[in-house]
């Protein structure tokens, strides 16, 4: 069951057996099915959250609009997690829910914050996540202020071309902020994009 995290953690960092077995112990499964609900909006962020298998949609409620806003997508061997609101321990500004049956690893708060006082190499990991997140929100703010939408759905099918084949094409468009229709009308324009 930890076998992909634990793969996932081995490309930065090499734990030991006996930091293997504690590992283990700090981490238990979930299973959410289609439209099931990991985290909603004014909840609290309880647990850390790596995708073993399955898709969600991170999203909040444009309050002006009444639209649905993509902040993110996690497929497998990603995380799923409101970070501000795991770290502070405070109510979520968003939602987050399961897109196709997903299964889960999970750490609770307080297990993290041990986890990582008895395994100290896991902050490098840990560290090495946030920084390649941190990266990818940088990325994207740049992106969607200096390209248009068109640009902006070719850079997306070349840097997650895994997500063009497990969402739909409706919420893609919320992500990139454009309408679904535009997307279908660069596809049909630029078949090379698809």
């Amino acid at each position: 069951m930890h076998e992909s995290l634990l793969l996932n953690i081995s490309k930065h960092v090499k734990l030991s057996p006996e930091e293997i077995r504690l590992f283990n112990t700090f981490w238990t499964t979930k299973i959410l099915e289609k439209g099931d609900y990991l985290l909603q909006n004014g909840e609290v962020c309880k647990t850390d959250n790596y995708v073993i298998s399955g898709s969600l949609k991170a999203f909040y409620i444009n309050p002006e609009k009444g639209t649905e806003e993509i902040l993110y997508f996690a497929i497998d061997d990603w995380w799923a997690t409101d970070i501000l609101s795991f770290q502070k321990q405070e109510p979520s500004m968003y939602t987050i829910q399961a897109l196709e049956r997903t299964e889960l690893l999970q750490i609770q708060h307080l297990a993290f914050q041990k986890m990582l006082a008895e395994i100290p190499r896991l902050e490098r990991y840990f560290r090495i996540i946030l920084e390649g997140y941190t990266a990818s929100l940088q990325r994207r703010i740049v992106i969607n202020n200096t390209y248009d939408a068109a640009h902006r759905y070719a850079d997306f099918l070349e840097n997650y071309p895994q997500l063009t084949k497990r969402v739909p094409q409706y919420l893609i468009a919320s992500y990139l902020g454009v309408t679904p229709e535009f997307i279908s009308r660069i596809r049909k324009n630029k078949p090379k994009l698809n």
